[in-house]
């Protein structure tokens, strides 16, 4: 580094601060200029006291480069140290010293790559410094051990000065928590919070991929095309949003905080410091402990109103939305990286972007607005404004255009009448000798009787009168397929019978029928589900529902997999086992798939893991799949239930929800596997 060394760190600080930097990119600089700098370390611990005074640091990130000014005395003036790699990250290698003894008072030991917690955990790979700790990739040893095809986990450990902080286990607990409240596909998944000693830890999903950030500082970024950037804003907008709805700021939204899988998926980490904006339902979760108190936040991308101390508000993320958004879109930063109280200050305005329309444009500068009271109020708006599409221009018919059309629909009457023509050349005599000589016309021959064809409607009309059944038809050529479920008290040969009886069934040459018995305990299931049934869906609006391997036969001990697909739409997703007992156990959403939101046409796997093994009781048993525009519950149902109270606790939303939205937004298909003992 260059320039007068105190006015180095401070710029180093400063862009650190205004988002220019990630922790861990931040950190390997600092350790980078102390080095190369003169720069005493009291005259860098006071230019970090001050820059923290100003802008809060995140707390572990803080406490370590304090550690590192006093690693920094004590090598200038202890003596010479040994230093001990830790881990290896994207920017460099994050390294601490071992001192003389003496020199400095020995720290408790934190866990690193290499290290197992509690027995279970081994930490594989750092991905990366938080807020509040290191995040690794970790093997779970009971993942391993069941052959679970996906056994690794993300960890995040917190900073052993952290975790000193006298309400640092509460901290990460409140975040477990509320992670777990929003369980959504657009927020990482977070399992639990537990401890080794004194090392505190919480268990999330594993994400193969990379942080947005990386993306927006790659060389040479100057934007994405609007619909490949609107797919990153959708889906981070539907994280915030589904936060705002369950009463929780993120307050710290950035590109370092959503990470773009390899699936393309985009998720949204790190609530850890979200607050609530709207009172508790119940006293008893009023809590005396803001986990604000223990973050931080980002200058180039905090609200106006954060640093003036204001209550938390979904319009805090929506400001951070659109600042991202907008690099997104061009590769800048809407106020040149200037925190939003300098741009304030300084009367700045985010260019136009033409590549927008006009309603794309208000929606994203209201977004950007220094004002909360005039800032976009939803993120649903947001995303709406943004989604916008300009009308077509209105474009005079071109002369050519029309001729060519005009040309097409005389030789299609050209070839109507070919056709007609040729059928009556061909019912004519051939080579008819006599036709120069004058004849009387003979009388017509009387035409035969029409042959009665098969009306599918009327199929359709008798398939549906069916009782306790799931049926659907479909014609080729002169054969008719039936398939779907079949009441037992009807059978195969009586459902032919009718079918025989229909007008113009004689003309058939095949009826093909593929039915399963459904057993009368199942006809409130079966009717439940007819009017969404996929069965009779045509294109994109319906689900599906299948039994991976050979055959519905399931043998006791034996995992049960399924593959599912969901509409063309975005979807809540409900899939239920009902059990030989009339129990009902619900597999999602649950404990072992707690988010069940899904984007239109999504295939997923359930089961693969080995979290549903057939077990007592057994005999003929449904899954269920329910795909629905709404959430049909406010929160998450018991795992296990009676038949009949879910019954009744599905009429009234999926009615009300079929009023709303049409029936073509629900979609429902189900398995029918039979179980027995080994």
């Amino acid at each position: 580094m260059s320039g007068h060394p105190v006015a180095s760190l401070k710029d180093l600080i400063r862009k650190f601060q205004n988002g220019g930097l990630s922790d861990d990119e931040f950190v390997a600089s600092f350790e980078t200029a102390l080095a190369q700098d003169p720069t005493t370390p009291s005259q860098a611990a006071r230019v970090v006291i001050e820059e923290n005074t100003r802008f809060p640091f995140p707390p572990a990130v803080y406490a370590e480069v304090m550690r590192r000014i006093e690693r920094r005395g004590a090598t200038q003036y202890e003596g010479t140290t040994e230093a001990t790699r830790l881990a290896g990250t994207e920017t460099g290698s994050m390294y601490v010293a071992t001192p003389e003894p003496g020199t400095l008072p020995q720290s408790a030991h934190t866990k690193g790559v290499g290290d197992t917690l509690n027995g279970r955990f081994v930490l594989e790979e750092c991905l990366g410094v938080g807020g509040m700790g290191t995040v690794y990739k970790a093997l779970d040893l009971r993942k391993l051990e069941a052959s679970d095809r996906k056994p690794y986990i993300a960890i995040k450990v917190l900073n052993l000065q952290f975790s000193g902080h006298p309400k640092s286990l509460m901290a990460l607990q409140r975040e477990a928590r509320k992670a777990q409240t929003l369980a959504h596909r657009n927020i990482v998944t977070v399992y639990d919070f537990d401890r080794d000693g004194p090392v505190v830890f919480l268990t999330m999903e594993y994400l193969s991929g990379s942080s947005l950030n990386h993306v927006l500082k790659a060389p040479g970024f100057a934007g994405m095309p609007m619909a490949r950037a609107m797919s990153i804003i959708n889906g981070m907008g539907n994280a915030l949003a589904y936060a705002h709805e369950r009463g929780f700021v993120h307050c710290d939204f950035k590109p370092a905080n959503v990470f773009l899988t390899d699936n393309g998926e985009v998720k949204v980490i790190d609530f850890g410091i979200a607050r609530g904006f709207l009172p508790p339902a119940d006293e008893s979760d009023r809590t005396v402990f803001d986990p604000g108190s223990l973050g931080g936040m980002t200058p180039a991308y905090a609200s106006p109103e954060m640093f003036d101390h204001c209550e938390p508000d979904p319009r805090d993320d929506i400001f951070a939305l659109a600042c991202v958004s907008y690099e997104l879109l061009t590769g800048k930063h809407p106020y040149q990286r200037l925190s939003a109280n300098q741009a304030r200050d300084a009367a700045l305005k985010p260019a136009q972007l033409p590549q927008l329309s006009r309603t794309q444009w208000k929606t994203l500068r209201e977004a950007l607005s220094l004002d909360r009271e005039t800032r976009t109020p939803t993120v649903a708006r947001f995303l709406q404004g943004m989604s916008a599409v300009p009308a077509a221009p209105t474009r005079r018919p071109d002369p050519r255009m029309a001729g060519g059309v005009l040309a097409v629909l005389a030789g299609v009457a050209a070839l109507g009448y070919y056709a007609w023509h040729s059928q009556r050349q061909a019912e004519a005599p051939a080579a008819d000798s006599r036709a120069e000589a004058p004849a009387t016309p003979a009388a017509p021959a009387p035409a035969p009787p029409a042959r009665a064809e098969l009306s599918m409607a009327e199929v359709g009309k008798l398939l549906a009168a069916v009782p306790c059944s799931l049926l659907t038809a479909t014609q080729q050529g002169q054969t008719l397929h039936v398939r779907g479920f079949l009441a037992e008290s009807v059978g195969a040969a009586r459902l032919r019978e009718q079918l025989n009886g229909l007008p113009g069934a004689k003309a058939l040459k095949s009826m093909a029928l593929d039915t399963q018995p459904l057993a009368a305990d199942k006809c409130d299931v079966a009717t439940m589900i007819a009017p969404y049934w996929s069965g009779n869906r045509q294109g994109g609006t319906a689900s599906s529902l299948r039994l991976r391997g050979q055959g519905t036969q399931l043998t006791e001990g034996s995992p049960m997999v399924l593959d599912l697909r969901t509409p063309a739409q975005d979807s809540y997703v409900y899939v239920d086992y009902f059990a030989a007992d009339g129990k009902v156990a619900h597999m999602v959403p649950s404990t072992h798939i707690p988010a069940n939101q899904a984007p239109s046409g999504y295939s997923a796997t359930i089961g693969d893991s080995g979290d549903w093994v057939v077990s007592a009781p057994f005999g003929t048993e449904l899954v269920v799949l329910l795909t629905t525009p709404a959430p049909l519950f406010v929160g998450r149902r018991a795992e296990v239930e009676s038949r009949q109270d879910y019954l009744r606790a599905l009429e009234k939303p999926l009615a009300q929800m079929a009023r709303t939205y049409g029936r073509d937004h629900i979609s429902a298909d189900l398995v029918q596997i039979s179980t027995r003992a080994r």
